[in-house]
């Protein structure tokens, strides 16, 4: 099975840097290329994929990708510090390990020119990002991703280890989003409690949604690898997270395919459906949390079986064509004008269903590392 993963690479391995396959947003609404994190999920597990397997031909495309975009000054094509979006430090994480390879001062400019907008970004009260400058106030599960990975690993490299501010926003997350009953964690908050769909008195969402708490749990991982272990208690304080979330899903587990619903608390109800991007999400992070000794070694194969799952049900071949299907395009909450966008379950489940969209192939590709490293 794992060999068709490697040819279904090779294809969108195909796409060139302006308008790549995976990027079904771009495409369908004609965007401009720019510095995105879709375009990043894809650029960090392939360059994970080359340190994996040693295969110089995943290096050779992500740089050449990443080079479409970053001038020798250090800016970037198509990135604004004054956006303040958390989506956009995503794929710069991806340069910390192609300076390393190459040596090229002009990709540790950019990472200097993107550290910027962590020194300068808006915070809520509590002290966390803003999701975006047009999301002001608002916390979302996704922008924990989206920033602290690429946060951290800069104060490992860069600024003595000091994960202070790091560790207190992933210590707010917890203590104002989640939920005790369940375990799991809601989409948004707003601070201000002011949002059409936050509730008047705790400001959460009304809904989990897979997807985001996928992009946590592997926020959890990611930290905690580009953290260094000495700092005991910031690096305990992130690791504890990651088996209370993953507990908390698999009592959503669906027992045939091992993967999870897209609302996840949900099962089996109407319009629901098994997810791939947030089902991958979490059996990377599972992966990932056993290998580096966050979670007990009896999870490994509760991992194996979610990747296998999504694998078996949504990844298909048609004449010799490869596809990834069951990816929810895109989730949001508001803003003010897109009243849409209310965190219902009835919003979740109404967001397209597509193939091949780099939020789910990404992940995919990010936990098959993880099961060739199983099996080194």
């Amino acid at each position: 099975m794992y060999e068709i993963i490697d040819k279904y690479i090779d294809k969108l391995m195909t796409s060139a840097p302006d308008m790549p396959l995976w990027n079904i947003e771009a495409i369908r609404l004609g965007k401009k290329p720019s510095w995105n994190y879709i375009d990043g999920c894809m650029m960090v597990s392939l360059i994970e994929l080359y340190k994996t397997t040693g295969n110089k031909k995943y290096f050779d495309f992500v740089k050449k990708f990443v080079d479409y975009y970053v001038h020798e000054d250090g800016t970037i094509e198509g990135y604004e510090i004054e956006k303040y979006s958390t989506d956009d430090v995503s794929e710069t994480r991806v340069l910390f390990d192609i300076y390393a390879i190459t040596k090229e001062e002009k990709y540790k400019r950019a990472i200097d020119h993107v550290f910027q907008q962590i020194k300068t970004h808006p915070r809520t009260k509590e002290g966390n990002f803003w999701h975006k400058k047009i999301y002001p106030n608002q916390v979302w599960l996704d922008g924990l991703f989206m920033m602290q990975p690429f946060y951290t690993r800069y104060q490992t490299l860069y600024n003595k280890m000091d994960y202070s501010d790091i560790v207190n926003q992933y210590k707010n997350v917890r203590d104002l989003m989640r939920d005790e009953k369940t375990g799991l964690y809601y989409h948004g908050y707003d601070s201000e409690r002011k949002l059409f769909w936050a509730d008047k008195k705790t400001g959460l969402s009304k809904n989990f949604w897979l997807r985001s708490i996928g992009w946590f749990a592997v926020s959890i991982v990611d930290v905690c690898d580009y953290m260094d272990q000495q700092m005991y208690d910031e690096y305990n304080t992130i690791k504890s997270l990651l088996k209370d979330l993953v507990d908390g899903l698999l009592k959503f587990q669906d027992k045939e395919t091992h993967m999870f619903y897209q609302v996840p608390n949900f099962p089996g109800k109407e319009g629901n459906y098994l997810e791939t991007s947030g089902s991958v999400m979490i059996a990377y992070a599972v992966l990932k949390g056993v290998r580096l000794n966050i979670l007990p070694e009896r999870y490994r194969q509760i991992g194996v079986d979610i990747f296998n799952g999504v694998c078996n049900k949504y990844i298909t071949e048609k004449n010799g064509d490869l596809n990834c299907g069951g990816i929810c395009l895109v989730a949001g909450l508001g803003p003010e004008n897109n009243t849409r966008r209310d965190g219902t379950y009835e919003y979740y489940i109404s967001e397209p269903i597509v193939e091949n969209d780099a939020k789910g192939t990404g992940p995919l590709i990010m936990a098959y590392t993880e099961i060739i490293k199983l099996n080194k």
